[in-house]
């Protein structure tokens, strides 16, 4: 017979059928070259994790560079917009101490015979004690042989970028503010856009911060045997508050090297208050020599100490989470349990001894679980057995009830 006809329809689905048989052999190809051609597949993945690596380690660098970068220029611009006036306000306190000692002296030579001396002395003395204290509220230093001098440059380039540092970080010491309009207004923009910025890598380096005690906890090798009593959660948030205590202690030894008349427990004052944003202003550094390393300090340390922070509250609020838990249902059946047995079971003993064994029962892993959930309950029969040991050894008491009725 004759061979069928094949229709176009035929051919078309044959050629896709092939077509997709040669892609399937290259691909074969491709993967028996690259085992072939060094390592296989184990060897990229190990260089791909190994720029994994790189490239988030340089993104963690890149955002504290751009801020950085960002604090400089800021601090440039406020050093523009604020040193001519602060230059102009000390000029004209210098003018006024000056003008008020000139008359102070000329009233004493010239008016030697005058009857109201003594108070026309006293009422130049006042005006003159006047200009002095505002001199020295502004920032002068009264020594007239050195012309008033400014006892430092308040608006210099590295005190403007600390100055930049601390609205970025929200401290504000306070000790140098901007007053012109155009100062106050650059004021408020550069702190409603780096305000944010400065959060995000407070919270980046944070993260990188939670990971690195994460991964110490687990390649520890002995733990001390009381992290058993206080749980682990706990002895790592110990840890890392012992932590942020060693750094505190480094940058109040690094200030003691700068500044002559701050004492240790000063710096370790100063960097405490700074760290935690609240920013007094009673003590600030006045050497500016160091200021563009004091503010990478205080970057540092302010993400180090929000991740501090932030643990050591949730190791409270799971806390407390636990005890609301234990003032329930069966705190209460333990409660009657005491006052049926007739033994006086101190209920506050037996809450405090639950509430110190509670930071235990942290963990979320169900093995660990069951393990507090016996220990629980072997502190509940031990408390179960001494409630009836005491019942037992009780003597019997006969209680007569006299109930009078009108029936």
């Amino acid at each position: 017979m004759p061979a069928k006809a094949r229709s176009p329809n035929d051919y078309e689905s044959q050629d896709e059928a092939n077509t997709e048989l040669l892609e399937k052999l290259k691909h074969l190809d491709r993967r028996a070259e690259a085992v072939e051609s060094g390592g296989g597949i184990c060897s990229r993945s190990s260089a791909c994790w190994q720029s994994l690596k790189w490239k988030s380690a340089l993104n963690h660098i890149g955002l504290l560079v751009s801020l950085s970068i960002y604090c400089g220029v800021g601090g440039l611009i406020f050093r523009h917009l604020e040193r001519p006036a602060e230059v102009a306000r000390l000029t004209q306190l210098k003018d006024v101490v000056k003008t008020q000692r000139e008359r102070f002296m000329s009233t004493i030579l010239n008016n030697t015979e005058v009857n109201n001396l003594n108070e026309l002395l006293a009422f130049e003395l006042a005006k003159y004690e006047a200009a002095v204290q505002q001199a020295a509220e502004g920032g002068l230093l009264i020594v007239a042989d050195k012309d008033f001098p400014e006892p430092y440059e308040r608006w210099s380039i590295l005190q403007a970028v600390f100055f930049s540092s601390t609205v970025l970080t929200t401290i504000g010491y306070g000790n140098i503010v901007p007053v012109t309009i155009s100062g106050r207004v650059f004021c408020i923009c550069f702190a409603l856009v780096g305000i944010p910025f400065t959060l995000t890598v407070i919270a980046d380096w944070g993260r990188l911060f939670a990971s690195a005690v994460s991964v110490f906890g687990t390649h520890m090798p002995t733990k001390p045997k009381f992290t058993n009593f206080i749980g682990k959660t706990w002895f790592y948030a110990i840890l890392a508050v012992g932590f942020l205590g060693v750094y505190l202690a480094a940058g109040a030894g690094l200030l003691l090297l700068w500044e002559d008349d701050w004492t240790f427990f000063d710096g370790f004052y100063f960097c405490f208050i700074t760290m935690t944003t609240i920013g007094f202003g009673d003590l600030v550094p006045k050497k500016p020599n160091y200021m563009l390393l004091c503010t990478l300090y205080i970057l540092i340390g302010l993400a180090l100490t929000s991740t501090i922070i932030e643990l050591v509250r949730r190791q409270y609020a799971t806390s407390w989470a636990k005890l609301q838990e234990l003032s329930g249902p069966m705190a209460e059946t333990l409660r009657r349990l005491g006052e049926t047995a007739g033994t006086g079971l101190d209920y506050a003993t037996l809450q405090k001894v639950l509430t110190v064994s509670m930071p235990k029962w942290n963990s979320n892993k169900k093995s660990e679980h069951n393990s507090d959930i016996a220990a629980l309950e072997a502190i509940t029969n031990a408390i179960l057995k001494e409630v009836k040991e005491a019942q037992n050894s009780k003597p019997k008491v006969l209680q007569i009830v006299i109930y009078e009725s009108s029936v």
